[in-house]
């Protein structure tokens, strides 16, 4: 019998800064990675996946290797943004083997699609996509 191997991949990291000025220092002059976009995550968005009421501007910083979220916040806070987000080949099968061990999948609808995020058993929140 041939078990088909699963692969994850990283596709980027989201971390919280509270001064924009200092993200942009470290990501662009220590780091030499360009920021390549801006977005906002919606308040009601923020609070499904992140379970903060707040609209949240992010910073993209990226080169050919690594992507770097920045959630731009205004102070520190006990609440935070940060994410991995990985990359597999089969979601319906990652949320069939979350749930087999205890872990609970959060599905979460954007427009058409179905965002999934989970956190492990250390309390680390993951957002899952599927290899197209």
């Amino acid at each position: 019998m041939n078990k088909m191997k699963t692969t994850t991949s990283l596709l980027h990291i989201g971390i919280q800064y509270y001064d924009k000025e200092k993200a942009e220092l470290f990501f662009t002059k220590i780091l030499n990675m360009p920021k390549t976009r801006s977005f906002t995550v919606s308040e009601e968005l923020s609070k499904k996946i992140f379970g903060i009421s707040k609209d949240v501007n992010v910073d993209v910083y990226s080169n050919n290797n690594t992507i770097f979220e920045v959630f731009i916040t205004e102070k520190k806070s006990k609440q935070y943004y940060e994410h991995i987000c990985i990359e597999i080949d089969n979601k319906d099968e990652f949320v069939k083997k979350c749930k087999k061990y205890g872990l609970k999948p959060n599905i979460i609808k954007k427009g058409e699609k179905n965002l999934l995020f989970v956190k492990d058993f250390a309390n680390n929140l993951y957002e899952v996509k599927e290899k197209r």
